[in-house]
């Protein structure tokens, strides 16, 4: 359930030997006391959009490094005068970049050519993102890029129900999971499990945690981030990446008929750990998934923001449950490829940055326009919001207030 942003008997599965936290501590200074990240998502390598700048089929390599050069000018940017933190000064050092996901887009096959592969899809995004950012923290380091997988990266390691060129190709979530996993041995597509070998992975930064999570928080992935967050204060703010948002697609659950594969009749996408729960028939629904998700973020009152992609709009919200239990902050972003608004209204095209105050311990989340005038190209002020990032209070005991241009 969804309301405007306010402020503020579950069965875990074992997890296996590779699926251990990866808790970066990063320490050092941070400019007054504050954390600061940009979030992306959504960069389908492999496909076109409508129009770009006076093009026509523009390739997303295009649009993705026009984003990157954007994101790299905030280093001269200023805050707006909009109420929030660090208001009209300038934006300062950014701790890390994430990309939430769907990197690559299916290499499906259509008119009789595949859209390119997981391998060149990867690549360039390493090229562009990982090599390409160039923004820097507060010690003059350069801010890392951090990914999560998405429902595409995924189908391409497991297949679809569609035809794909290769059938399978493992090689994104081969170097996402070692991206952020970092294990001692790098995996290769060779040695690399998708039922094993999770993307699970969380960065202590600044005195937030920092949780990673492979494309939407499953029973596998809730019992690892209950397993991480044990060795984490109760008082200490914990912010979510996934890919989906709170609410998840049914087919990215495992099939639950007869067969339980990966068919195109059933149409379900086995990405996911779980079985869908819901009745076989042509209308799944996610109740169960969902108020699974509740109960776990009910039982970790500190876990209080979530970031994601997938659905393709710049949005703050707060994820009540479906029994209205929680007040989860939500953070929704576009897509530089497959915005459900800029894609056919390119000014609309847009990123976030969110300012942490660890002395307040609020979050100010801005919505940045990249492309607003796209003869002119230069970032442009959205909307912005600020939410507590203390322990949560109950739905009934939080104060709402309003979020000026938040839906775009």
């Amino acid at each position: 359930m969804l309301r405007p942003i306010c402020i503020p008997a579950l069965a875990f599965v074992p997890i296996a030997a590779a699926l251990v936290a990866v808790r970066a501590a990063a320490t050092g200074t941070f400019a007054g006391g504050s954390v600061q990240f940009i979030f992306t998502a959504d960069a389908h390598y492999g496909i076109t959009r409508p129009g770009f700048r006076g093009g026509k089929d523009v390739g997303a390599r295009t649009v993705n490094r026009a984003l990157v050069r954007s994101i790299n000018t905030l280093a001269t940017a200023t805050f707006p005068p909009d109420g929030g933190l660090h208001a009209r000064s300038a934006v300062g050092p950014i701790d890390f970049v994430v990309e939430g996901g769907d990197i690559c887009n299916r290499a499906e096959v259509g008119d009789g050519e595949a859209i390119q592969t997981a391998a060149e899809s990867w690549h360039a995004f390493a090229e562009d993102y990982i090599d390409g950012l160039a923004l820097t923290n507060a010690e003059g380091r350069k801010a890392p890029t951090l990914a999560i997988p998405g429902n595409h990266d995924a189908s391409n390691a497991v297949g679809y129900y569609k035809p794909m060129s290769p059938p399978t190709d493992a090689s994104a979530m081969v170097a996402i999971f070692n991206l952020m996993q970092r294990p001692t041995v790098p995996l290769t597509s060779a040695t690399f499990d998708y039922e094993r070998d999770r993307v699970l992975s969380s960065r202590d930064v600044g005195g937030v945690h920092f949780a990673f999570l492979q494309v939407w928080p499953d029973s596998r992935g809730r019992a690892w981030l209950a397993r991480d967050l044990s060795g984490v204060s109760a008082e200490t703010p914990v912010v979510m990446f996934a890919h989906e948002g709170p609410d998840p697609d049914p087919r990215h659950f495992r099939n639950p008929n007869a067969r339980h594969d990966i068919n195109d009749t059933d149409k379900f996408e086995n990405v996911l750990s779980d079985e869908l729960a819901a009745p076989k028939g042509d209308s799944p629904d996610t109740r169960a998934e969902r108020s699974a998700l509740e109960q776990f973020v009910a039982l970790h009152p500190n876990a209080s923001a979530y970031f994601h992609g997938h659905s393709n709009f710049n949005q703050f919200y707060d994820w009540t449950g479906p029994n209205n239990s929680v007040a989860l902050h939500v953070f929704r972003v576009d897509s530089p490829m497959k915005g459900a608004v800029s894609k056919d209204d390119e000014t609309k095209l847009s990123f976030q940055i969110a300012t942490i105050d660890m002395a307040s311990r609020t979050m100010t989340v801005r919505e940045v326009f990249w492309n607003a005038n796209p003869n002119q190209p230069s970032l442009t002020w959205g909307g912005s919001t600020t939410v507590a990032l203390s322990p949560r209070a109950n739905p009934e005991g939080t104060a709402q207030f309003s979020i000026p241009g938040g839906d775009q």
